[in-house]
């Protein structure tokens, strides 16, 4: 067999043989002796960056569920750093989405244009928010100079030919950025990653407990965060308007109002009452704000406001947690008030109420917002009976993002205790919840799942009261079901969720019933809901029980979960033509050729059967972006590159072989 194995910091060359006979182009990787200084294990030169918004292209061949998933990678991106994305328009750099062979992506921005790879099963969030990072210019993090020190890798377990997925890179061709190696980062391999078999993993840690974090594809690091913040100088998130844990004594700018009752505390955790963030388990930390209830008289009443905010958006989710331990009459309402440019402060609106009740423990609320120029937003505090209150209302973990809020919010206290109790198989039953559209549905949870070690997760409609004005069956609709992870920082959080979408023409096995219609037809009569529960589909394997006692996805014993129900209709058609104009193309080897850049070819030749394997290197200088002056006279195992010729056919890279059939590889950057 030849490969001509390629390697571009700012690329990945997809090699394809082409039907066409203009286009017929091998994968060439080059190594690219940068004449700039690189960061991290990613690409530096301001030239193979991005300009935002990232102009994309969803082709019809993605399937339906993965065009849903990548924009909710997309809102990861946004919420997290200053990444965007928009509709193609005829830029000439763009990312188009297609559903190729694998998971896979070119690095860095060609500048003409290039795919990205989501083949089956790569419709997973975490696996997008990989590949995408590939597009912005990172590579894997066990390719970092330093990774012996920290991973090993077994080369006996490496499947042929997948090698060069375990390439490091010296450090005068990448740097960590002074970071620490990342074992968390959603740009590690697993374990298992491209293994013979099954039983014997291909990567480990050093540090045995690592090993058992490797691979995880549920969100960013912090480490992540931090170093694409860094190469793209995002001093701030696109969709997050305001946080607030209230560790800090300015209290995040919020203010208190002169003309009420009373005022709101900032309160230090107490053995009998703790806060949210840290749930008292720090001596001298831990704060939230408190409204006491148990002083004063029967309806007064004290505001908490924000700073003055502007939004880019006219949606907005304000996401808090709160526990209410004084009265059951007591009240928590939130407000908004808009305010002109001069400072006026428009008419205030509710747009919350919440009463108190015997669950005096911390629950998760959300409240959505339209707001469409600058705003505050205020927690009112009203007591009830103060005869009768023991405590007070508190309010921590503020989130203020342009998002919009979850259709459906399930809080499971005492969840391990479930876990301890539940048999195999045995489920819980959420509430009924209702999408947008105003379908009825739920989901049930296994604590235990059929498959061991795992939660279980299946989701399901509803009869609901709108049943008669809705479509039937419900196709084409994408479910979510994300696991919240509850640190304070949406930033740092690494929610996990799975999605799938519904088909219009699934049937109930060994029938002649659509799986997704209206479940008043073959259903499931729950009295807790007087309602119909139809058929479920979901995972056995949601979540394993392990990752669950990680981070903070059981604060306070509680697990909380969010279901989204979506119409993803009109991106059954989705792609749009590129628009190509030949004066505008450039030369797919980049700005490097005109700037007299050396580049290294690397050839790996193998005899078949021999199992021998040569690598030489030649180093020429370009003058031009006619590639023809790089590769003539190049001869390696009776190979001569003859043409050069990227994607856009434009110019043509073609090999000649004395005899020899050719095979050829692509070496891009997979999951």
């Amino acid at each position: 067999h030849l490969w001509v194995k390629v390697s571009l910091p700012a690329c990945c060359i997809k090699s394809l043989w082409s039907t066409s006979p203009k286009c017929h182009y091998w994968g060439v990787v080059i190594k690219v002796i940068s004449l700039y200084q690189p960061g991290r294990n990613a690409l530096v030169d301001p030239a193979f960056r991005w300009k935002f918004p990232i102009p994309y292209i969803l082709a019809d061949s993605l399937d339906l569920n993965a065009k849903g998933v990548i924009f909710q990678a997309f809102e990861m991106y946004r919420l997290k750093s200053c990444v965007d994305f928009k509709p193609y328009e005829g830029e000439k750099s763009f990312i188009k989405f297609e559903k190729l062979d694998g998971c896979w992506s070119m690095v860095g921005d060609l500048q003409t244009g290039q795919q990205l790879s989501l083949g089956p099963s790569c419709d997973y969030k975490g696996t997008i928010m990989h590949e995408l990072l590939h597009a912005l210019g990172f590579y894997h993090e066990q390719s970092r100079t330093d990774r012996d020190d920290y991973v090993d890798i077994w080369w006996d377990q490496v499947l042929p030919g997948m090698d060069h997925n375990f390439d490091k890179y010296a450090d005068d061709f990448i740097t960590d950025q002074n970071t620490p190696y990342d074992y968390e980062s959603i740009m590690h391999y697993g374990p298992y990653s491209f293994n013979k078999d099954p039983r014997y993993p291909t990567i480990t840690a050093k540090d045995p407990e690592m090993t058992k974090v490797l691979g995880q594809y549920n969100d960013f690091s912090s480490l992540d965060l931090l170093r694409l913040n860094r190469m793209y100088n995002c001093s701030s998130s696109l969709t997050l308007l305001d946080q607030c844990a209230f560790e800090t004594v300015n209290t995040c700018g919020m203010i208190q109002n002169r003309n009420d009752d009373g005022d709101w505390v900032r309160t230090m955790s107490q053995p009998e009452s703790h806060d949210h963030t840290l749930i008292g388990q720090c001596k001298d930390a831990g704060f939230f704000m408190n409204f006491y209830t148990d002083t004063g008289r029967a309806g007064d009443s004290a505001f908490l406001e924000s700073r003055v905010l502007h939004p880019k958006r006219n949606l907005q989710c304000l996401q808090f947690f709160y526990k209410m331990t004084g009265s059951s009459k007591d009240k928590l309402v939130v407000w908004t008030r808009k305010e002109d440019a001069k400072g006026k402060v428009l008419s205030p609106t509710a747009a919350g109420n919440f009463i108190g009740d015997d669950d005096h423990s911390w629950k998760i609320a959300h409240v959505p917002l339209t707001m469409d120029s600058k705003f505050r937003y205020a927690f009112q505090g009203i007591r009830g009976d103060p005869a009768n209150s023991l405590g007070g209302i508190q309010v921590d973990d503020i989130t203020l993002a342009e998002t919009r809020c979850p259709s459906g919010t399930w809080r499971i206290k005492n969840f391990s205790e479930y876990m301890k109790s539940y048999a195999t198989g045995e489920y819980i039953q959420s509430p009924r919840f209702y999408s947008p559209e105003g379908y009825a549905f739920g989901i049930q949870l296994l604590p235990n799942s059929y498959y061991d070690g795992y939660i279980g997760a299946f989701f399901h409609l509803s009869t609901g009261e709108n049943d008669q004005a809705l479509e039937w069956p419900a196709g084409n609709r994408q479910v979510t079901i994300t696991l919240l992870d509850q640190d304070s920082d949406v930033r740092q959080r690494q929610s996990f969720s799975y999605s799938f979408t519904t088909s219009p023409t699934h049937l109930i096995p060994d029938s002649n019933i659509l799986y997704w219609d209206n479940p008043s037809k073959m259903g499931t009569y729950d009295p807790s809901c007087d309602c119909y529960h139809g058929w479920t589909w979901g995972w056995n394997a949601y979540f394993s029980h392990y990752h669950l006692n990680s981070r903070s996805y059981l604060k306070n014993d509680d697990l909380i979960l969010f279901v989204e129900f979506e119409d993803l209709t009109p991106l059954i058609k989705s792609e749009v033509p590129i628009k190509l104009s030949r004066t505008t193309i450039r030369c797919r080897l980049y700005a490097f050729l005109n700037v007299n850049v050396p580049f290294s070819f690397y050839f790996k030749h193998s005899q078949k059967g021999s199992g021998s394997k040569h690598w030489q290197a030649y180093t020429r200088k370009c003058v031009s972006c006619n590639v023809k002056h790089c590769l003539d006279n190049l001869s390696v195992a009776s190979i001569w590159i003859l043409v050069c010729s990227f994607v856009a056919c434009e110019m043509h890279l073609h090999a000649a072989f004395n005899g020899l059939k050719s095979n050829y590889s692509r070496y891009c950057l997979q999951h």
